[in-house]
Order: C-alpha cells, then sequence, then structure tokens
C-alpha cells in the first residue's frame, strides 16, 4: 500500500501542508515587515540627518567647520548631502562612500524634490534612482532658512544596497528556521499519525480476521481516549457478531433438521419463481417427474433438479397475481402429490416468494380405495348367504317344500350358507387382529416331517375327488423340530393347496415341497393349474382378491385366504411370495427362519 494511500500518509501530509502553509504565509509577512521597518528606519534616520546638517548650515552657512561637521555626521551613516542655496554656491559633501553625485540640478527640475525649495516643504523620495543605473536611494529633503532671511534646501540621500543586503540575511534566517520547522513538523507529524492510526491498524487487521470467520479475535486497548472507546466496541461487536452467527447457524442446522426429517416436500421459490432450497422428498418428487417426462439422464443433475416442473410453475404464478394459497394434486409415476403453495411477505407486505408443500397421498388414496373396496366386498360377500337364508327360510315358512327330503335338503343349504357367513367373519376378525398387532402365536418345538404328512393327507381324499394328484417332497430330515405356531402354519398350508386344488383342472398336479436348511425352512406349494394374469399378481394378497372365477372349478373363497397367510408368514419373521405363468401354473412359497431371536432348540 503506498503512504498516500494510508491513514499514516494523508494525516501526516494533512499537518505538514497545513504548517507549511502557515510557515508560508508567515514568512512573506515577516519579509515584508522586515523590508518596511528598515526602510522605515532609514528614512527616520535621513530626516534626522537632514534636520542636523540643516541645522548646522544655517547656523554658519560659510563656515568651512561646519561643512566638515555636516560632512562626517553624512559619513557615520554612510550616507551623501547635496546644500543648495539661493545666493550660496551648491555643495555636496566630499563622502568617502561609494555612492553617485547628484546634480543640484536635477534636484531642483524634480517636480517632487523642489518642493523643498520652492515651498519650503519636507520631502520623503524611497525609489530615487540616479542615472541610468538600477540602483534605488533613500531621498529625504529639508529646507533650510539662513539668518539673513535667505532659504536653501540640504538634500540627504543614501543607497538601499544596505537594506537589501539586511533583508536578504533576514530572509536567509527566517529560511532556515522555516525549514528547520518544516523538518521538525515532518518528523512530529509522522510520529503522531503513526501513534493514532497504529490502533486503527490494529483494528483494520481485527476487521479482515471477523471478515475470515475468526470472531475470537480482540483488538488490545492500549489507551482511554475515543480511540480506546472504538476498540472497547468493535471487542463487543465481535462478541455480539459471534453470538448471533452461532444462533443463526443453529436455527439453520436446525431448520435443516427438519427439513430433512419432514416427511412432506418442501420447497422454497424467489419472487422470480427461482428455486432455492428442497428437501429429501421433493428432490425425489423431483426425479421422479424427470422420469416422468423422459428426462432420465438429467434427473439426478444437481443443477437439473432447479428446474421447476411446469404445472407448479403455473400454479405458483397463480399464488403470486391472486395473493392466495393455492391446492392442486399432481400423479407422478404412479404416486399421488398434493401440493399446497403459500406466498411469502416481507416487512412491506410485498410478496418476496412462496413455499410448495407436497405431500404423497398415495397411501391415503390407497387405503380409500380399500376401504370403499373392502364395503363393497363385504356387502357383496354377505349379500349373497343372506338372501339364500332369506330366500330358503320364507320356503319353510311358507310351507312351500313338500316332502321332508326337501326340508332337509333347504336345511342343509341354509346351514351351509351360515356356516360360510360364520367363516366369513371369522376370517375377517382374524386378519383384523394380524393387521392391528394384537394376534398371539402360540409357538412349539413340532417335528416338521410328521406335520406336513398330516396336513397334506387332509388333502389326498379331496384330491382324488377331482382327478388332481397330491404329492410331498420332503423333507429331507423329518425328525427336524422347529420352532413355530403349528395351527397357524397349518393355515397358511391349508389355504395354499385349497387354493390349488380349486384352480387345477382334473389330470393336473399339485406338489407340496419342504426344505429344511440351517437357516430356515422353505415350503413351496406348487400347482398345474390355471394361472394368475401378470397383471393380477401385485394384488394377490390384497384382501377380498380373488381369481378369475371361470378358472374355478366349483365354489369360490372369500378372498381372505392369502392376506391372511401372508400376515401370519411375517409374523414368523418371514416372507412369501408367488410366481405365475396363465396357462401353466401357480407356485406360492414361503419360509420361516430358524436363526430368528423367537427359535429354541430342541
Amino acid at each position: 500500500m503506498r503512504i498516500w494511500r494510508s491513514v499514516v500518509g494523508k494525516v501526516w501530509g494533512t499537518i505538514l501542508i497545513l504548517v507549511s502553509v502557515v510557515l508560508l504565509f508567515l514568512t512573506m509577512l515577516l519579509l515584508q515587515f522586515f523590508e518596511n521597518y528598515h526602510r522605515t528606519q532609514v528614512e527616520e534616520q535621513m530626516d534626522l540627518i537632514a534636520e542636523k546638517v540643516a541645522q548646522i548650515i544655517s547656523e554658519d552657512p560659510h563656515s568651512l567647520k561646519a561643512q566638515a561637521v555636516a560632512s562626517q555626521i553624512v559619513d557615520v551613516y554612510k550616507a551623501k548631502a547635496v546644500i543648495i542655496s539661493d545666493n550660496e554656491p551648491n555643495w555636496i559633501s566630499p563622502s568617502s562612500q561609494h555612492l553617485p553625485k547628484i546634480s543640484p540640478n536635477r534636484l531642483q527640475n524634480d517636480p517632487v524634490l523642489s518642493k523643498v525649495l520652492t515651498k519650503g516643504e519636507k520631502v520623503r523620495v524611497s525609489d530615487f534612482i540616479v542615472g541610468h543605473s538600477s540602483e534605488h536611494f533613500v531621498i529625504v529633503g529639508d529646507p533650510i532658512r539662513y539668518s539673513d532671511g535667505n532659504t536653501g534646501a540640504v538634500y540627504v540621500y543614501q543607497s538601499l544596497e544596505a537594506i537589501k543586503k539586511t533583508t536578504a540575511g533576514a530572509k536567509k534566517i527566517i529560511y532556515m528556521s522555516a525549514g528547520i520547522a518544516i523538518i521538525l513538523t515532518t518528523i512530529f507529524a509522522f510520529f503522531m499519525s503513526t501513534r493514532i492510526t497504529a490502533p486503527l491498524r490494529s483494528m483494520r487487521e481485527a476487521a479482515q480476521q471477523l471478515a475470515k470467520g475468526k470472531f475470537n479475535t480482540k483488538v488490545p486497548i492500549l489507551t482511554n481516549d475515543e480511540i480506546g472507546e472504538l476498540g472497547i466496541a468493535f471487542n463487543q461487536m465481535a462478541r455480539q457478531l459471534k453470538t448471533n452467527l452461532t444462533a443463526l447457524k443453529q436455527e439453520k442446522e436446525q431448520l435443516a433438521g427438519i427439513l430433512s426429517s419432514m416427511a412432506d416436500g418442501v420447497m422454497t421459490f424467489d419472487k422470480r419463481g427461482q428455486l432455492l432450497i428442497t428437501n429429501p422428498p421433493a428432490e425425489r418428487f423431483l426425479m421422479s417427474w424427470h422420469y416422468d417426462q423422459g428426462e432420465a439422464t438429467e434427473a439426478e443433475n444437481p443443477i437439473f433438479l432447479k428446474k421447476v416442473p411446469l404445472p407448479i410453475r403455473e400454479l405458483f404464478a397463480k399464488v403470486v397475481n391472486g395473493e392466495k394459497k393455492q391446492v392442486t394434486e399432481l400423479t407422478v409415476q404412479g404416486r399421488t402429490w398434493v401440493i399446497v403453495i403459500t406466498p411469502l411477505y416481507d416487512d412491506q407486505s410485498v410478496i418476496r416468494g412462496a413455499v410448495a408443500v407436497l405431500r404423497d397421498m398415495t397411501e391415503e388414496r390407497h387405503l380409500d380405495e380399500l376401504r370403499k373396496g373392502f364395503i363393497a366386498n363385504v356387502s357383496h360377500e354377505l349379500r349373497t348367504p343372506i338372501a339364500l337364508l332369506q330366500g330358503y327360510s320364507e320356503a319353510i315358512v311358507d310351507d312351500v317344500a313338500g316332502t321332508e327330503e326337501d326340508k332337509k335338503e333347504i336345511a342343509k343349504i341354509i346351514y351351509d350358507e351360515s356356516l360360510r357367513m360364520g367363516r366369513l367373519v371369522n376370517e375377517l376378525l382374524d386378519l383384523a387382529r394380524l393387521e392391528t398387532g394384537h394376534f398371539q402365536l402360540n409357538k412349539t418345538n413340532v417335528e416338521i416331517g410328521d406335520f406336513f404328512k398330516r396336513v397334506v393327507g387332509k388333502f389326498l381324499g379331496p384330491a382324488r375327488e377331482e382327478g388332481v394328484t397330491l404329492k410331498l417332497e420332503g423333507p429331507k430330515n423329518g425328525s427336524d423340530v422347529v420352532w413355530m405356531d403349528p395351527d397357524r402354519i397349518e393355515q397358511v398350508l391349508t389355504n395354499l393347496i385349497d387354493n390349488a386344488l380349486r384352480h387345477t383342472e382334473a389330470g393336473g398336479a399339485v406338489t407340496v415341497h419342504v426344505n429344511d436348511t440351517k437357516e430356515r425352512l422353505e415350503v413351496s406349494v406348487a400347482d398345474t393349474g390355471s394361472g394368475i394374469a401378470k397383471e393380477d399378481l401385485p394384488f394377490v394378497f390384497e384382501r377380498f382378491y380373488k381369481g378369475d372365477k371361470a378358472r374355478t372349478r366349483g365354489k369360490a373363497g372369500t378372498g381372505l385366504g392369502l392376506a391372511i397367510a401372508k400376515n401370519i408368514v411375517e409374523a414368523h419373521q418371514g416372507e412369501i411370495m408367488v410366481q405365475s405363468i396363465v396357462g401353466q401354473g401357480t407356485t406360492f412359497s414361503f419360509y420361516i427362519p430358524r436363526n430368528n431371536k423367537s427359535q429354541k432348540q430342541s
């Protein structure tokens, strides 16, 4: 940094210029004073000499002694005298000084100096020039009045060179004094400016440290004046700034934590509609939107994620123009999003942007559909048995059945439908308990060989009646013991085998395969039946799902069996899955981990 750009240079230069200007004016005034003073002194001195010479000559104009005395007086003051009388010859003092002689005629012809002779006045000329020389003289004229009544004049003159020499000497002294004063002022000003600016430089360095984020920087307090008070205020400002920034950082981290942990997406916009802040759910929405628009290659680009979807931009424009909250609903990649945009205002109640909240309503919409479907399915499942019960009971009341055999047949139908209704209600209760977690498994050690033989053996008779081959494969070691709830696992197998038999034509086969490994028990039920359509596979474990009735042979189920089976397997910390090809068959598989915390070794 150049010194003239620093505070030291500016303070030093200001003091130096101020003192230099003052000294310049003071020097000019002193020089003018000394010059005028010496000139005035010479003029007054010449007046006295002229009066003295006039007095001496007037008393004895013809005396050589008087002229000698006058000449000595004039020589003492390095001057020269000229006496002009009416009736006496003119006299010029024989001065030893090398002063030029002034002709009496020149004095008599001068309009100013001649007034001494013509009017008897005292005359003083300060810049009289003799001949062609450049030398200036001070000349004083004084009238002489002789005792005999005649008049005359005495002129005394002296060169101004002596005054100039005196003035030149005084100038040298003044110049030297001014130079010394400027040098001393420079030293003093530089010392004083550095003394003043040292704390300021410390504050500048401290401010630079603060700008770098080092808020523990302090300015040393060396004085108790205004600069010291400024240092104290600076330190207080640094502490307050650190406190405020720490609070802002904590609030920012808290806000970031809140935004990142929110299940809803949040986006903020400036007044131009530019995207400022997003949280993870909002970013997932933007990625899904870009994928849905065929922009998969750019969907994960951070810069590309700042691109706001067109429906949101249009909704933002409505918010800005209408200055009120706007709501819309979008479907992106099969998920339903409800978007609410609210305007943000500044201190002047002017819109400065907006905040958008994106809520994934897919589950809610799905649950609404399930609720509506549940009500419809329950109503549908109950309507048929109730109608049958109502119709056959009316037949009994109206005594339509003529024979005992007809009455027994009607009673059997009523009984079967009541069992169906009871089974439906029980399955609904079981499913509700399983899904709410109020269901408790009664686990025990079960030998899997005997267990699977018994369960599969129950369906050998119905399988033969339907013309379907039912066989069991495995387990390799029938004496292995598994910790499980045998009744609930039997319920799962019953449902899977019953479904397989109902969807398999005569001549087909149903195979139950059991594989007992060290890690888990694996079970699969495979059939060669009609299969399940590909678009229906994701929904087979939902409540009241039923396959195409045209593919079933005989009565259909309630549609709750697979949902119950799924919950039972998951309660055993297992997993159930399905694979199917239409026209080739279906395979349901599930496993139960052997290394789960609930397992007991036999």
